[in-house]
């Protein structure tokens, strides 16, 4: 079998590509009909127009309780020359509902109404014709038009489509989508156990996340089972789904340029291609094509990739089907939290953190790994980065398109600095309390968060800055890189700082000392961390030069990827927190407790959202739940340190 390679000839921008699909398959609203019951409308989209059957109401009804009268037998009536009507011939009890008996057209309310003996009534003012009354069509006419084709059926629509006496709807076939998922090293989620994957084995999930969008956008997915790499086999169960009843294909995986990508050969085998490589990142290795006048989508195997390619092409293809508008997301103006490089010749979708600070929505980019899953299921928004431009600028005002409400967005606490586990547990504990705040969380290290505050794009910054000549913790600092902003400084957790290494220390590292042997690997923290800040200390004390261990240079943002690293076997050794050694079941070398504080500017202080962090952190629940993550201490949680 040949293992020639697909190599990227023409990428195309992505207007470019958009529009190539689009010429080539023109139609639109081109989907067979089915009639459905009104409820089962909802969410549908027409496919003729929609006439009203009968009235509503379809009889004069009584619009208030009292009285039924013809208003011509109440003319005259005032205060000084009141007027008796007879009960059965000149008026009619009647409830708000009722049908107006004949003769009648207008409705007398019952506390405008004086008794007079059994039979009649008194009144002291006159009704007006169709007063108080609801009018046989006031609402619909029969034969109206309630809504054109291409409407889209909501669930208000449903008490007019029932009240007309539509009971058969028309609208328009789902677009029939078919997912295939590619891959030999998929495996099946729902029959594996997570414990027992072996190197190399993937748990399929993109096939799931793509059914749910495209049954979001008005589609009708359906799953095939992984087919594994075998060009035959995937160039057969295409044809056997092109020749049945769907209306696109899409494989998943096996869309880029290397040797066991059989999508491209696939396609040319079968069908037509339009484009193969469009110039976005995440994204790139996309092949749009025609097989038996259907279209076809070779989509990445990265998640994030698939995803930005669906919402780009294949959720825009299915709405033309159903002949209605591709919805934008809401865009609003952000200030990045720091300069932001990209590659120069790539539109770049940067999924970002969002929260409002002062009068400005801050952003923070999440990790742009394709693969990275996580980026998109944590972000507010995507900044669109376009391909002429080499990044954005710290002072650069730019636009995001809003993944989630805007009011979930200024209801977000924005903090920047230096990583901690306890912060997961304050998110959640945010969360689940009554206010319902969010908490957004960038790890730049201590120094960046200072940076931070004095830029103004964060509410708080989480920092251990060790000052080596006095031993204290953040003070120092605050003093030199923010001597005018006033700011408070409040304790989180002190916390267990040591050398994180592999289940029985198989290298016998004791300490700092060793990380100079050649036969030890190090996995660092980034630069400006305070854990950085710790170990060059360290080393200062031992006279060992960072040039002399092994691995130095190799950096995490994280102590859970520093963790990571270790028990990937990456690494043997790295400096960070006890929490992320036990959360993974690794060993620790205790080398400092050290004091992890927020800084908070005055500014935000006595705001309610801070106030309410701040209760939190107190709490006996958020206590024991930090002290549950191992190598935490919460005696001077919430205390004014400076």
């Amino acid at each position: 079998m040949s293992t020639k390679r697909n190599v990227y000839l023409d990428m195309k921008p992505l207007e470019e590509a958009r529009q190539i699909l689009f010429d080539h398959f023109p139609a639109t609203g081109n989907t067979a009909v089915e009639t459905v019951s009104p409820p089962e409308a909802v969410g549908r989209v027409l496919a003729e127009p929609v006439m009203a059957a009968v009235s509503s109401p379809n009889f004069h009804a009584a619009a208030m309780d009292g009285v039924a009268v013809d208003a011509a037998d109440t003319y005259g009536a005032s205060q000084s020359k009141p007027k008796e009507l007879t009960v059965g011939s000149q008026v009619h009890f009647v409830n708000t509902g009722h049908v107006m008996p004949e003769g009648t057209n207008a409705v007398i309310m019952i506390e405008n109404i004086q008794t007079v003996g059994e039979d009649r009534i008194r009144i002291e003012a006159p009704a007006f014709p169709w007063q108080h009354v609801r009018k046989m069509g006031e609402d619909i006419v029969a034969t109206e038009l309630l809504y054109p084709r291409g409407h889209m059926v909501s669930s208000y629509c449903l008490g007019a489509l029932i009240a007309g006496g539509v009971y058969q709807v028309p609208v328009r076939r789902k677009p029939r989508v078919l997912i295939i998922p590619t891959g030999s090293e998929l495996v099946d989620w729902r029959t594996t156990d997570p414990k027992d994957l072996k190197p190399g084995q993937v748990l399929e999930s993109n096939a799931y996340v793509i059914e749910k969008i495209i049954e979001e956008c008005g589609g009708q997915a359906l799953r095939h089972d992984r087919v594994i790499d075998d060009l035959d086999l995937i160039r057969q169960t295409v044809a056997d789904a092109m020749a049945g009843d769907v209306d696109m294909v899409l494989t998943i995986g096996g869309s880029s340029a290397g040797s066991k990508d059989y999508a491209l050969p696939m396609l040319k085998d079968l069908g037509q291609l339009l484009v193969h490589g469009v110039t976005i990142m995440p994204g790139k290795p996309v092949i749009l094509g025609d097989i038996q006048n259907k279209p076809f989508f070779g989509m990445p195997g990265y998640p994030v990739s698939t995803i930005i390619i669906c919402e780009q092409f294949v959720r825009p293809m299915i709405k033309r089907m159903l002949g209605v508008a591709d919805d934008e997301r809401q865009r609003v103006p952000v200030m990045p939290t720091r300069k932001i490089a990209s590659k120069l010749g790539i539109e770049e979708f940067l999924r970002v953190k969002l929260g409002q600070v002062g009068e400005h929505i801050v952003a923070t980019p999440l990790p742009r790994g394709a693969g990275t899953i996580t980026s998109i299921t944590e972000a507010d928004g995507i900044i669109r980065i376009p391909r002429q431009s080499e990044g954005i600028k710290d002072s650069d005002a730019v636009v995001a398109e809003l993944i989630k409400p805007l009011s979930t967005i200024r209801n977000t606490i924005v903090i920047v600095g230096s990583h901690d586990n306890t912060l997961d547990v304050l998110a959640d504990e945010l969360r689940a309390g009554d206010a319902g705040l969010t908490l957004s969380s960038s790890h730049v290290g201590s120094m960046g968060g200072l940076i931070a505050v004095k830029r103004g794009v964060c509410h708080l910054a989480g920092t251990h800055l060790l000052d080596t000549e006095t031993g204290e913790y953040n003070l120092s600092y605050i003093k030199r890189y923010l001597p005018d902003v006033p700011v408070q400084l409040v304790n989180l957790v002190m916390r267990d700082q040591g050398l994180i290494v592999p289940k029985g220390n198989p290298k016998g590292i004791k300490g700092i000392e060793d990380l100079g042997r050649q036969d030890v690997s190090f996995i660092n923290r980034q630069g400006g961390s305070g854990t950085r800040i710790l170990l060059d200390y360290r080393l200062g004390q031992l006279g060992l030069s960072p040039d002399a261990i092994n691995g130095y240079t190799n950096e995490e943002f994280t102590h859970m990827n520093v963790a990571v690293a270790v028990l990937s076997g990456s690494a043997d050794a790295g400096l960070g927190i006890y929490a992320a050694a036990k959360a993974l079941d690794l060993d620790f070398i205790p080398v400092v407790t050290e004091q992890y504080d927020l800084l908070i500017p005055m500014a935000y202080m006595e705001t309610k959202n801070i106030q309410t962090l701040l209760a939190t952190i107190q709490t006996d629940r958020f206590k024991k739940r930090v002290v549950a993550l191992g190598g935490y201490s919460t005696e001077k949680t919430g205390q004014i340190m400076g």
